[in-house]
C-alpha cells in the first residue's frame, strides 16, 4: 500500500480534500536502513509526516541487566555503528562516573584521539549520503576513501576495524603503538587534500545549494524546545558541546572551537559538519603531538580493571587477576543509586541512565540517542516543503536506525 487516498473532512479537520498518505520506507533507498515515514501530501507538498519507528528494535537496553559492564562494550558499539568507538567512550565514561575512576593521561589522550576519528568518520559518512541521495557521487567515493584510512588505523591499534570493542573500566584493551601513531599522523597530512576536493565539489554546488539552503529550517527556539543536539542544535544557533561545558577526557587541555551557524536549515547543517572536521583535526594532531606516556589503566583494588591478556597468559597471578574480575560471584559491588553521564557524540549528546543494584552490571541500562530526539523533529522540519526535500532532510540530520530503535 504505497499510496492512497486519504479522506479527509474538511469540517472537522480544516483540510482540505484530496490528500494523498505516502509510505516513505522502511525500505527505500535514502533511508539507508529501516525507517519508515508516514506522509502526508498536496500533490507535491508535504502536509504532514508521522515517523514509525521500530522496525530495528534488538533489545541493546535489556542486554544491559545481563552483561557487565565491561562485556556491554560489545553491545554499545553496535548502537551508532557509524561512530562505535564513539559509543564505547560514552558508556565506559558513565561507569566511571559511577565507580569514580579518574583515569590515567594517557588513557585520556588516547580516548580522545579516537573520539575525534570517529567523529570525522561519522560526518564523512553523513556529508557523502546526504549528497549521493541527492544525485552527487563523487564526493561519497572521497569520502570513503578517507573513513577506509580511519578503518586501517582502529584496526592496527584495536584488531578490529569496525566494532572494536576498544575500551574497559577505567582503562583501554591496549595501549597505542607507534605503528598506529605514525598512521595517524600520516591520516592528519594526507586530509587536506580530499577535504579541498569534497569542498570544492559540494559547497558551491549551485545544485546542492538549492536544494538544501532554506529547506528544513529548525529555529533555535524549535532546537531547544524538541531537545536537539550536536550539529542539528548547533546548525540553529545553541551553542552546545559538552566538551567545552562540561570537559571530559583530554579536552579541558586541548584546544578547539564551538561551530556554530544560524540559519538552521539542510545546508547549515551541512556546513556546521564539514567544520567540525576541521576542529576534530586540530584536537587530534594536539594530542598525538603530547600524548602522555605511562600506564593505560587506573590504579584500582583491581577487581574492577581486567588485567592485559600478556599478564593472563604468563603468569598465575595475572590469572587470578582475571578470574576475581570476570567471576560474577568474585567481581566488586559498585555503589547503588542512579546515574546519568552523557558524552558528545557525533550526532549530538549521547547518554547513560542507568541504575546500580550493587552488582558489576546495571541493574537498569537506558540510552539517551540523538537519533531518537531528531527523528522526532522530522514532521516540523518537512510540513510544507515538496516532496523531493524529504532525502535532503532525512541526510541532514543523519538518523541511524539501530541507534534510534535500540
Amino acid at each position: 500500500m504505497p499510496l492512497q487516498l486519504t479522506d479527509v473532512d474538511v469540517d472537522d479537520f480544516g483540510r482540505k480534500e484530496g490528500l494523498w498518505t505516502l509510505n516513505f520506507g522502511p525500505q527505500h533507498p535514502a533511508t539507508h536502513t529501516t525507517l519508515r515515514l508516514l506522509l502526508t501530501v498536496d500533490g507535491e507538498e508535504v502536509v504532514d509526516a508521522e515517523p514509525d519507528i521500530g522496525f530495528l528494535h534488538s533489545g541493546f537496553e535489556k542486554l544491559g541487566e545481563v552483561l557487565d559492564f565491561n562485556q556491554y562494550v560489545t553491545i554499545v558499539d553496535r548502537m551508532n555503528y557509524i561512530s562505535p568507538m564513539a559509543n564505547e567512550i560514552a558508556w565506559h565514561h558513565a561507569v566511571e562516573k559511577l565507580l569514580d575512576i579518574e583515569l590515567t593521561p594517557r588513557c585520556k589522550y588516547i580516548r580522545t584521539i579516537f573520539a575525534e576519528l570517529m567523529r570525522i568518520h561519522d560526518h564523512l559518512l553523513c556529508i557523502g549520503a546526504c549528497v549521493l541521495d541527492l544525485g552527487g557521487i563523487t564526493s561519497f567515493m572521497y569520502a570513503s576513501n578517507e573513513r577506509e584510512k580511519i578503518f586501517e588505523i582502529c584496526e592496527r591499534a584495536t584488531g578490529q576495524r569496525f566494532h572494536t570493542s576498544y575500551t574497559r573500566v577505567g582503562g583501554l584493551m591496549f595501549d597505542l603503538c607507534d605503528d598506529a601513531i605514525k598512521m595517524i599522523r600520516d591520516f592528519l597530512r594526507d586530509f587536506d587534500r580530499n577535504y579541498r576536493d569534497i569542498d570544492r565539489l559540494v559547497s558551491r554546488n549551485r545544485i546542492f545549494v538549492e536544494r538544501t539552503q532554506g529547506i528544513g529550517k529548525l529555529s533555535r527556539e524549535e532546537a531547544i524546545s524538541g531537545g536537539a543536539t550536536g550539529p542539528v542544535a548547533r546548525a540553529s544557533g545553541v551553542a552546545r558541546d559538552l566538551r567545552r561545558d562540561e570537559p571530559y577526557l583530554a579536552y579541558g587541555d586541548l584546544d578547539f572551537d564551538v561551530i556554530c551557524s544560524t540559519e538552521g536549515d539542510c545546508y547549515a547543517r551541512y556546513i556546521v559538519r564539514m567544520l567540525e572536521i576541521q576542529e576534530s583535526l586540530k584536537i587530534i594532531h594536539q594530542a598525538v603531538e603530547s600524548l602522555p606516556s605511562g600506564p593505560i589503566f587506573a590504579e584500582g583494588t583491581g577487581k574492577e580493571f581486567m588485567p592485559e591478556k600478556q599478564e593472563v597468559y604468563q603468569s598465575i597471578e595475572g590469572l587470578i587477576h582475571h578470574f576475581e574480575s570476570i567471576m560474577p560471584n568474585r567481581q566488586m559491588s559498585p555503589p547503588r543509586g542512579s546515574l546519568y553521564a552523557a558524552t558528545e557524540s557525533p550526532n549530538g549528546e549521547l547518554g547513560y541512565d542507568f541504575v546500580s543494584d550493587g552488582n558489576f552490571r546495571a541493574y537498569r541500562a537506558r540510552t539517551r540517542p540523538p537519533s531518537l530526539i531528531h527523528f522526532s523533529l522530522f514532521p516540523q522540519l518537512i510540513r510544507g516543503c515538496m516532496l523531493s526535500d524529504v532525502v535532503a532532510v532525512l541526510g541532514s540530520l543523519n538518523i541511524i536506525a539501530a541507534e534510534l530503535d535500540r
